[in-house]
């Protein structure tokens, strides 16, 4: 049990040194890096699609997207006019700072050239928590569908996250969805966070996303001049 705790304490230790890495050469360049958790089905692909085509008139956008297998999200995505660039992970249930910064050397994107890199995570609210990507905004969501108590049951996605998305509002009265609730969950687990209901299908609440993120990638953006 002992090496094991070791080996594990090892592989963690290296991967905060790579995400310490990408988060400087990040800084360097300005780049807003943005790392979105969920689980599978909580809307997550069609909330970045919309995202990034909003986002893209005004800012240089690119997209890393984490799955096991097939490149059915990448393709989805490539419709927002962003490069995209398909990780896939094999029995890997998560992206880690290796996968990023591999994924980054072979797409040759120059940081200077990015203005918002987007890296949608291996659908997954447990693993993915573990491992920090050299990310500025680590986004946890969850649907309507989901249950009120999700982040209760995956605290640490949601207590590490600075941001959480409750998605699919447009059939939040149809399912009973229970907004109190759902906060009350949130503030459970992480008091305070930042919280935007939204649908991404209809646009309701997407302006209050987009704010948030125009916001935080124009605060990066001034720390260079």
């Amino acid at each position: 049990m002992t090496t094991i705790v070791e080996l594990q304490d090892a592989v963690m230790r290296k991967n905060d040194d790579l995400a310490a890495a990408l988060r400087a050469r990040f800084a360097k360049s300005g780049t807003f890096v943005l790392n979105f958790l969920s689980s599978p089905g909580s809307g997550k692909t069609t909330l970045l699609e919309e995202t990034v085509r909003r986002l893209s008139p005004t800012h240089r956008c690119a997209i890393l997207v984490g799955d096991q297998a097939t490149n059915n999200d990448a393709n989805r995505l490539a419709r927002a006019g962003a490069p995209v660039y398909q990780i896939s992970t094999g029995a890997e249930c998560r992206l880690d700072a290796t996968m990023i910064g591999d994924a980054l050397a072979a797409t040759h994107w120059k940081d200077d050239e990015l203005d918002v890199l987007c890296i949608e995570n291996v659908g997954n609210l447990i693993c993915p928590a573990e491992y920090d990507l050299g990310e500025d905004l680590r986004v946890a969501l969850f649907s309507v569908t989901e249950g009120e108590d999700k982040p209760q049951k995956y605290p640490l996605a949601f207590n590490t996250a600075h941001v959480a998305l409750i998605t699919k509002m447009d059939i939040a009265e149809a399912v009973g969805f229970d907004g109190k609730a759902a906060h009350a969950s949130l503030d459970a687990v992480h008091p305070g966070i930042t919280t935007v209901e939204l649908s991404a299908r209809t646009g309701a609440g997407m302006d209050a996303w987009l704010a948030l993120l125009e916001a935080r990638i124009a605060a990066k953006k001034s720390v260079l001049r």
